[in-house]
C-alpha cells in the first residue's frame, strides 16, 4: 500500500497540514519540526505526487536547463554547476531537467513550451542566442509569460532580452528593473552575461603587443550573438592600434561551428588566403585544437611560425601541447550563480543583469612572430 501524507504526519507527530507546509517550502516551519517531518519522509520512503502538487501550486519542482550541446564542455560545466545548486538541503529537492537544443531555435521554443506546461519552478538558458528578429521576439514573449506565471527565468551567457515593443536590441537592457519579491524573485528574466567583447579585445591586444599584424580569425557561426561580440572586441583592438589593420579584417576572418573540424578547415582557408599569417584567434578552445592540428600537418610550428589563441579556458586548455593562450570565462561560477538566481537564493542584480568578467590566460601557444618564415608547403595537409 502506498504511503500517504497522513502516514508521514502520524510518524512525525504533526498534522497533515504541517507536513504539506514542510514539503512545499512555502511556509515557515520550526527547524525541529521540519527535521522531524523530513526524517519521517525518509524512513517511510514517501514520494510526493508531483503532478498533483504542481496543480495545487503555482510551480512544480522542475528546473529546466537549456544547453546547445551537453557534450560540449562549455555547456556541460554550466549545466553541472546549475545542478549543484539543486542538491538536497540547498534547494528543497528540485529536479534539474537538461534540454539539449542542438542550437535549433525551434527546439528551444519547443522545450520552453513543455517546461511551461509542467509549470517549471525555474528555467536557465545557457550559451549565445540566435540573431533572428522573429525568433528573438517569440523567445522574449515566451520567457516573459513564464516569468509572469511564477517561473524564474535566468539567461546565462546570453545578452538580455530586448525591451517589449522595441527594436530587436539584443544588446540593450532587459525588461526587468531589478526589483522583485522579498524572496529574490525578479519581475522578469534575469541575465548573467559574459564579457565576450572585452575578452576578445584583450586577447587581440596581447597579440598586437607581441608584434603580430597578420592575425587570422576563425570565428563562430555568423548568426550567433557570441560570435558577433567576440568579433567586435577583436576588431576594436585592431582599430585602436592601427585603423589600417581593418582593411584586411574581412579577408582574415572565416566562420564555422564551435568545434574542432571548423578550426581545422578555417586554419587551412586562412593560410590559403594569407600564406604569411603569423597568428590565429579561434572561436573557442575546441576550435583552437583544430587550428593547431591543421598548422602542424602543414609543417608549421606553434608558436614558432604561427601563434594560436582560443577562448573560454576549458579544462584541457592548460594541458594542450603547447599550453593554449586563451580567455578564461569562469563557467562554473557563472552557472552556480545562475542556479542560485533561478532558485531565488541570491538577490537579483541591479537592473536585472550581471556581467561576468573574463581573464586573459597567457600560455605557451603565443609568442612574437618570427621573421623570414618559410612559405607554407604546397598541396596542404591530409587529414
Amino acid at each position: 500500500m502506498a504511503v500517504t501524507l497522513a502516514d508521514v504526519a502520524a510518524r512525525a507527530g504533526v498534522s497533515a497540514a504541517t507536513v504539506s507546509r514542510v514539503l512545499s517550502g512555502n511556509y515557515p516551519v520550526a527547524g525541529a519540526t521540519r527535521s522531524r517531518v523530513l526524517r519521517a519522509v525518509e524512513e517511510l520512503e514517501y514520494v510526493v505526487n508531483g503532478p498533483a502538487s504542481a496543480l495545487a501550486a503555482a510551480t512544480s519542482d522542475l528546473v529546466g536547463v537549456l544547453v546547445n550541446d551537453i557534450a560540449d564542455p562549455f555547456f556541460g560545466i554550466m549545466a553541472s554547476a546549475v545542478q549543484s545548486e539543486l542538491e538536497p538541503g540547498k534547494a528543497g529537492r528540485k529536479l534539474a531537467v537538461v534540454c539539449n537544443t542542438g542550437g535549433s531555435p525551434e527546439r528551444e521554443l519547443t522545450y520552453l513550451t513543455l517546461l511551461q506546461r509542467q509549470r517549471a519552478a525555474a528555467v536557465v538558458l545557457t550559451g549565445s542566442a540566435v540573431e533572428d528578429p522573429e525568433h528573438t521576439a517569440a523567445l522574449a514573449a515566451r520567457l516573459r509569460r513564464m516569468a509572469g506565471a511564477g517561473t524564474r527565468v535566468v539567461l546565462c551567457g546570453r545578452p538580455p532580452l530586448p525591451e517589449p515593443g522595441g527594436p530587436d536590441g539584443a544588446d540593450g537592457p532587459g525588461s526587468t528593473d531589478g526589483s522583485g519579491d522579498a524572496d529574490g524573485t525578479a519581475a522578469g528574466p534575469v541575465t548573467v552575461a559574459f564579457d565576450n567583447r572585452g575578452g576578445a579585445r584583450r586577447l587581440t591586444e596581447h597579440l598586437l603587443a607581441l608584434g603580430h599584424r597578420r592575425i587570422g580569425c576563425v570565428a563562430g557561426p555568423v548568426e550567433r550573438t557570441t560570435t558577433r561580440h567576440r568579433l567586435e572586441g577583436h576588431r576594436a583592438a585592431l582599430a585602436a592600434h592601427d585603423p589600417a589593420l581593418l582593411a584586411d579584417a574581412d579577408r582574415l576572418t572565416v566562420h564555422g561551428a564551435y568545434d574542432r573540424s571548423s578550426g581545422y578547415d578555417g586554419a587551412l582557408e586562412l593560410l590559403r588566403r594569407t600564406p604569411d599569417l603569423t597568428a590565429v584567434l579561434a572561436a573557442n578552445d575546441t576550435a583552437a585544437l583544430g587550428v593547431c592540428a591543421a598548422l602542424r600537418e602543414t609543417g608549421l610550428r606553434i608558436p614558432g611560425d604561427v601563434s594560436v589563441a582560443g577562448f573560454d579556458d576549458l579544462p584541457f586548455s592548460a594541458d594542450a601541447a603547447p599550453a593554449l593562450t586563451t580567455v578564461r570565462i569562469p563557467l562554473h561560477e557563472a552557472g552556480a550563480r545562475a542556479g542560485r538566481l533561478a532558485l531565488g537564493r541570491e538577490a537579483v542584480p541591479p537592473g536585472g543583469m550581471a556581467t561576468v568578467r573574463t581573464e586573459l590566460m597567457v600560455r605557451a601557444s603565443t609568442a612574437p612572430p618570427r621573421t623570414g618564415r618559410a612559405p607554407v608547403p604546397s598541396g596542404g595537409p591530409t587529414r
